[in-house]
């Protein structure tokens, strides 16, 4: 599962823990952190960040739902923001976006680029309505020099970059205005609105787990005249 275990800690003189071993001087520090108090009882779990944060989200779910504290009447918004830019991949050794490569740096952040880039955060946001994400974007660089730094930051060559992604960088030098966006999850907004745990149920031609759409018959033989025309081969 990617995480170690899960520890209970109670507030008090001393505080409580599921593990004997860790001391008053460990405990404290994470309790205050979490601003527990005498009535509380704090969770942790230890393992990879993406993986514990799963864990405890889906915990925390749990006793929500077990506890009826989820009012299905209530819209609770929220902007989740300072979102890294880079993750390190152990696999091969470097960097990636977390977003995509054009996502611009915050502006406080860009003399770490070359030194920390994991402590580079990125002008990205996402928008999240009763725990589910139902938008995100980012602002984008507008700058041919910081672009130029997120590539080799990236391991991305100068003449890879021209390859791939010359029309972008040819408009940069023309001097593109800063500029963002967001993307809305339309499925998403109208299946909390309808009160459904699962976008599926609104989508007007789902697909099956096989991407297999019931309703209109798709996928279905292609026409080899139409294939010839697209200089395409089928391989079974």
């Amino acid at each position: 599962m990617g995480f170690t275990g899960l520890i209970w800690v109670r507030p008090g003189e001393p505080p409580l823990c599921s593990v004997k071993a860790l001391s008053e001087a460990t405990l404290r520090p994470a309790l205050q952190r979490a601003g527990a108090t005498a009535d509380d009882l704090l969770l942790m779990a230890a393992g990879k960040a993406d993986d514990t944060s799963t864990l405890l989200g889906q915990l925390r779910l749990a006793i929500a739902k077990r506890e009826n504290l989820l009012d299905p009447q209530r819209f609770e918004f929220l902007w989740v923001t300072d979102f890294p830019l880079l993750e390190y991949h152990q696999e091969d050794g470097r960097w990636y976006s977390m977003h995509h490569p054009f996502t611009a740096p915050h502006d406080d952040d860009l003399d770490k680029l070359e030194t920390s880039p994991g402590a580079v955060r990125a002008k990205a946001y996402d928008l999240v309505l009763n725990g589910s994400e139902i938008g995100g974007g980012s602002v984008r660089i507008h700058s041919a020099a910081v672009q130029a730094r997120i590539f080799r930051t990236l391991g991305i060559t100068e003449e890879d970059a021209k390859l791939r992604f010359g029309f972008f960088l040819e408009a940069l030098e023309y001097g593109t205005p800063p500029h963002g966006g967001i993307a809305l999850g339309l499925d998403r907004i109208v299946a909390i609105l309808s009160g459904e745990t699962s976008i599926r149920e609104v989508i007007a031609f789902p697909k099956t787990a096989n991407a297999v759409d019931l309703m209109a018959g798709a996928p279905s033989p292609v026409d080899l005249k139409q294939l010839r025309e697209l200089h395409l081969k089928t391989q079974n």
